[in-house]
């Protein structure tokens, strides 16, 4: 693997017009901009010094408090010679300490990237070593997983700094505490024109191993419109994401654009549980909370939805994978509120698509948001004009990544002219709303037609007692691909009777094609730490289940291949209205 020894400001020339580059001649002009500024220093200018910046726990950090923390940070960056471009490490839970360093990395003219705290041994050392970083900031229940990534030989950040406040860590790392010193004094932002590097956000690696998508300076002033306008948030409101600040989802619209329109953010340093989230609900009381379908679903499954913390939330955001019309009507009856459904990804930061308070329809993905420019083609990269015509998105706006580090032909596959290619699918109706039908290659072609996965699974999860469903396509002995579904069932249900009521509901419901033959009933169906269901682990599955006739014989079925880190069980399968229900649960 190249590791570039150097540390560019500036965005590598990889051969793709994704955007502006910088020139020499912006900084001549005095176009300059440090993101930094543009979030904390923009909130100062604006008289909320004293206002919350940051809620953790018991403690609340003024926007003041929080510049003061930035400027300390900075200046130990600083002495330990970050330079301009280098980029830094945090593998950090929620904490202040991540937002601190996250923010004084970027002052001090750095590239700051939040790890996901999931990650194997295998992705952190695949991280460290494309970043090329030497300077890792990590907690220490994180210590384990870099002990693996770094043995035998494996690169390993020469600067490794501990968060903990439980004493000092074996040498040669260092605890927090003595890497920030006592220093004290303001600190000068960095001269950083628009386009320069700011911070990188790892792809959450559903398809291989993780890219970083490369995000510059300018691309956190579209929260202006994109949460201000559309969203109504303002200063004073307070913000609390269910998703970690390592998923674009959340760093964008909590730690960026939260900080941006001078909000309060609600950090929790726990993995978000159904019951730790209504936790901090009822504790912080936010005004706009931001999730995942998969934690709405979760929270109406523990009864915690309909509680009247919930119903005083102002407004619900969610993104990460498509929601489901089912979900959006029960959460509405359960806490009198919306969801309003959107997507963004990784290399666009914000949502391009989105439902808000002013028009939301359930089912739909949303409308085209602000300087939002889009492009649906099909399979040989023709406009698609027709309502309702399946194609590949092609979104430009002026948060789009300037590429994937490292990866000229991704990148060059990606992104042209200022547009990213997205690689899902979808359409739009004669209304101007928009609709999401899953990833390219996601689609099966069944008895000659197209099929989206996500149709099929949105008909099951209308049928009670269904918590979360999967459906994936495997080749047969003759090579056509025929369905199956993975279902997670509420812990009162009976399986044999749930499949029947499954059945019965895709039948009045879809084509006879579109209904699986084969049901398997799981305890979760796996999904990355940002909620994308990883579907290739489910069709190794259901492909090995099916070489071994699960579904079609009361004999015992033998264990399935590992999913990934966990694995699966299967047990012997029963039947019900035709189709073949099975056990198979990740343990």
């Amino acid at each position: 693997m190249k590791i570039r020894p150097e540390y560019p400001s500036r965005i590598p020339d990889q051969g793709t017009a994704a955007g502006p580059r910088p020139a020499a001649d912006a900084r001549a002009a005095g176009a300059m901009l440090n993101a930094c500024d543009a979030l904390l220093g923009r909130a100062l200018e604006r008289g909320l010094r004293d206002a919350p910046a940051l809620i953790h726990r018991d403690s609340i950090y003024s926007y003041g408090a929080l510049a003061a923390m930035v400027d300390r940070f900075g200046l130990a960056l600083k002495e330990a010679g970050i330079k301009t471009g280098e980029r830094v490490l945090f593998m950090l839970k929620d904490t202040p300490e991540l937002v601190t360093g996250f923010l004084a990395t970027i002052k001090v003219g750095g590239v700051a990237i939040a790890l996901n705290t999931r990650y194997a041994a295998a992705e952190l050392r695949y991280a460290i070593a494309d970043s090329g970083s030497r300077t890792l900031f990590i907690d220490p229940d994180f210590l384990p997983v870099l002990e693996q990534a770094t043995a035998e030989g494996a690169r390993r950040p020469s600067l490794l700094v501990v968060c903990s406040d439980e004493g000092n860590p074996a040498a040669p790392a260092i605890a927090l505490d003595a890497f920030l010193g006592s220093r004290a004094g303001t600190l000068d932002s960095a001269p950083t024109a628009p386009d320069d590097m700011a911070f990188w956000i790892y792809t959450s690696g559903t398809t291989g191993m993780p890219k970083a998508a490369m995000h510059r300076h300018r691309d956190v002033l579209l929260a202006d419109r994109h949460m201000g306008e559309m969203f109504g948030i303002k200063a004073g409101d307070k913000l609390f994401s269910s998703s970690k600040l390592f998923f674009s989802f959340a760093l964008t619209h909590c730690l960026l654009g939260g900080l941006r329109l001078g909000a309060s953010l609600i950090l929790d340093d726990r993995w978000p549980r159904g019951e730790a989230v209504a936790e901090v609900v009822a504790r912080h009381r936010p005004d706009v909370m931001f999730s995942v379908p998969t934690i709405y679903r979760n929270l109406l499954a523990e009864g915690h939805a309909e509680r009247e913390p919930f119903r005083a939330v102002r407004c619900f955001v969610s993104a990460g994978e498509r929601l489901p019309a089912n979900l959006f009507e029960r959460w509405r009856a359960a806490t009198s509120r919306p969801i309003f459904d959107g997507i963004g990804a990784t290399e666009t930061l914000f949502l391009f698509l989105a439902n808000t308070p002013a028009a939301f329809r359930a089912g739909a993905t949303g409308r085209p948001q602000p300087e939002v420019e889009l492009r649906l083609v099909d399979d040989r990269d023709r406009p698609i004009c027709e309502p309702g015509k399946l194609g590949v998105l092609w979104v430009r706006m002026g948060s789009v990544s300037a590429g994937y580090w490292n990866q000229p032909e991704k990148s060059r596959a990606s992104f042209e002219d200022g547009w990213y290619r997205t690689g899902d699918m979808f359409s739009f109706d004669a209304d101007g709303w928009w609709y999401h039908h899953g990833r390219g290659d996601d689609l099966l072609k069944i008895s000659g037609q197209w099929v989206s996965p996500l149709e099929i699974e949105d008909c099951a999860l209308s049928t009670a007692g269904v918590n979360d469903v999967a459906v994936v396509g495997v080749p047969n002995e003759d090579g056509l691909t025929r369905l199956t579904m993975f279902v997670v069932a509420a812990e009162d249900r009976d399986e044999a009777a749930l499949a029947t009521q499954i059945q019965d509901r895709l039948k009045a419901s879809l084509s006879i094609y579109k209904c699986p033959r084969n049901i398997l009933f799981v305890d979760e169906v796996p999904r990355t730490a940002t909620g994308k269901l990883q579907r290739f682990r489910l069709r190794a599955v259901a492909e090995a289940l099916r070489g071994e006739g699960a579904g079609t014989s009361p004999a015992p079925t033998p264990a399935p291949p590992p999913l990934g880190r966990e694995s699966s069980r299967a047990a012997a399968p029963g039947h019900a209205g035709g189709a073949a229900a099975g056990r198979s649960s990740p343990s």
